[in-house]
């Protein structure tokens, strides 16, 4: 007779797996990728580390997973932030600060997926959301050049360079190897870090000073 798997063992299949995500998510979450061994993360979740590998191939399909995971609630908090009132110049503007705000507040997480070295097939799950951040930066872009409050431009072009402007300006704050005092002065008030962001990528968009 052919082996059938129990309602009950999926269910407990299903819990396994989750808590080894929740554990390795939060592994990532307070020390970046490279602080989440696979022993650490067992130890963490209470399974065995074979169990960890019945789930996931590698130690790289786990840590993909997790940035999948991460990545999507913070395109998620954009998509939001863009869907919300206003015309596509102060939309996007919105956005934009929502990121960097978000960003600032879980320093090591977001350095985890903006900046750190990683294997590459978390860094192929990086460059997929990184498009997946200039796509709806250049619909919002269209939008707003058909609404006049933006100018006539490259939306393409436009949305990856925004991209890549409020990453690459947010690599420094959020590095690992920043003094401890130096965390803590950028922790008390992010807001002039962040207006100084905003206000370069906007005038780049716009060509106004704001």
């Amino acid at each position: 007779m052919a082996y059938r798997e129990t309602e009950k063992m999926r269910q407990r299949k299903a819990e396994a797996r989750k808590r080894i995500v929740d554990c390795t998510y939060q592994c990532v979450a307070e020390g970046g990728f490279r602080s989440a061994r696979v022993t650490r993360i067992a130890g963490l979740a209470g399974v065995a580390t074979g169990t960890i590998y019945r789930h996931f191939e590698s130690r790289e399909d786990l840590f993909a997973e997790i940035f999948r995971l991460a990545t999507q609630r913070e395109v998620d908090k954009v998509a939001e932030a863009l869907a919300s009132g206003g015309n596509g110049a102060e939309r996007l503007e919105r956005a934009l600060r929502q990121f960097a705000e978000r960003a600032l507040k879980g320093p090591q997480m977001a350095w985890s997926l903006i900046a750190e070295p990683v294997d590459p097939k978390v860094e192929e799950e990086r460059l997929a959301y990184r498009k997946a951040y200039a796509n709806l930066f250049e619909k919002a872009i269209r939008e707003g050049i058909e609404e006049e409050c933006i100018p006539d431009q490259d939306a393409r072009q436009s949305s990856t360079c925004l991209v890549g402007a409020i990453a690459e300006s947010l690599v420094g704050p959020l590095s690992p190897t920043q003094t401890s005092q130096e965390n803590s002065a950028t922790e008390d008030n992010n807001d002039p870090l962040v207006n100084s962001i905003i206000r370069f990528c906007m005038q780049g968009l716009t060509g106004t000073r704001r």
